[in-house]
């Protein structure tokens, strides 16, 4: 029996070795979601990283707003920029996207809300949902949707991950937040294949 590599599972390193915390979100990840859901023009990535997000979301003729803490040479982006210091931009942005950093996604899920932009969606793992101190971002009535992967995205390696490369051992969804919310969020399971 072979034991799984777990490289992109970031419960099982320090946050010494995490940097960062960069896991870049496989293309097919973004595609499924835009075949789910339906998002606004203009989009703010407040995560970019390298851009794997901002990239597919321009492909399809969104105007994104790229912005990170680090520079990763996203192209048109904004680099030191602290999302979670930040104030929403003087332009209407009708929906945030991201992958946030592992460590940081219940903050960034926080932030985001306050912000009041009309729409935040985050990929996430699926344990996100079983905590007690989520509550107030999980319970408060604007979570509308949950996209569950049908089937285990692509590995997200760390950045600068040089081990094996191996399947993804985690299960991944999109989670969708939106202003205006009324009723329980609903779950729907999505492919990105």
């Amino acid at each position: 029996m072979t034991g799984l590599d777990h490289g992109a599972q970031s419960g099982r390193h320090a946050l010494k070795e995490r940097g960062m915390d960069l896991y870049e979100t496989p293309d097919v990840a973004v595609h499924a979601l835009i075949r789910a859901e339906r998002l606004p023009r203009v989009i703010w990535e407040c995560a970019c990283g390298p851009g794997r997000i901002v990239n597919v979301l321009r492909s399809y003729g969104h105007m994104v707003y790229a912005t990170d803490l680090v520079d990763y040479k996203c192209p048109d982006s904004e680099s030191r920029v602290d999302f979670l210091m930040e104030c929403p931009p003087s332009f209407a942005i009708g929906a945030i996207v991201t992958n946030p950093p592992f460590k940081l996604a219940d903050q960034f899920v926080a932030h985001a809300l306050r912000l009041g932009i009309p729409k935040v969606i985050m990929l996430l793992r699926l344990a996100f949902l079983e905590s007690e101190r989520r509550s107030d971002i999980l319970d408060n009535g604007l979570l509308a949707r949950v996209y569950v992967f049908r089937k285990r995205l692509p590995m997200m390696h760390r950045n600068g991950w040089t081990g094996r490369l191996s399947t993804s051992g985690m299960a991944f969804a999109w989670f969708v937040w939106e202003l205006g919310q009324q009723g329980p969020a609903t779950i729907h399971r999505i492919s990105w294949e």
